[in-house]
């Protein structure tokens, strides 16, 4: 009589992704506890869970360890550390009210979109191949325009936190001089050569629906 060997499967707590999921909780965690007093600490933990998140996604597709547990602990956890960093970003600049609605519109559209994902029974919120809305096709179903949004608002925010040097300061008057200087024919060492209003939306965010 034949006898059928049956394959351990690990348990969805243990898969490859959610234990990097779990890694990256624990960066996360220590990058936010030093954020006010050890900047390059701050982002380098913060750049390596970031860098973390795609290779997750990678481990899942590779391994065939795709779950909605795994899908729930990589938007929480970014939609977590992407939230703490506006928020700190809101107490460095003024108006902080600027940054609060980017955490706002962050989490209402991640939110709507993992929720309408698991109701009609999908696995993760980045399938949209029966999507009618072409955003939301232009953005989930391109990988590399994704990942330029991503990466995009990312270094923005991580710039804004670098650069800040006392509380308070004005989002209008932040001097990106030393971006602008290699395209500039004379130099000006008062002048502030771009505010933020021209640059602040030139690189799209991850906050698409």
């Amino acid at each position: 009589m034949a006898q059928t060997s049956h394959q351990k499967v690990p348990s969805v707590y243990l898969y490859i992704p959610n234990v990097i999921g779990y890694i990256r909780i624990i960066m996360n965690f220590v990058a936010f506890s030093v954020c006010y007093s050890r900047k390059w600490i701050f982002v380098i933990l913060y750049f390596l869970s970031f860098f973390l998140d795609g290779l997750d996604g990678w481990f899942a597709r590779k391994f065939n360890q795709v779950s909605t547990f795994g899908a729930v602990l990589d938007m929480v956890t970014d939609r977590v550390s992407t939230a703490c960093l506006l928020t700190i970003l809101s107490q460095l600049y003024r108006p902080g009210l600027v940054f609060l609605s980017l955490l706002a519109l962050d989490i209402a559209s991640h939110w709507l979109q993992m929720y309408s994902s698991f109701l009609s029974g999908k696995t993760s919120h980045k399938d949209v191949k029966d999507k009618s809305n072409w955003l939301l096709k232009a953005y989930y179903g391109h990988r590399p325009f994704m990942a330029f949004c991503c990466v995009g608002s990312e270094v923005l925010y991580i710039i804004l936190y670098f650069i800040a040097d006392k509380e308070s300061e004005s989002l209008l008057e932040v001097n990106l001089y030393f971006f602008a200087r290699p395209f500039t024919c004379f130099h000006f060492p008062d002048m502030k050569e771009i505010s933020l209003s021209s640059t602040f939306f030139l690189i799209p965010g991850n906050y698409y629906f």
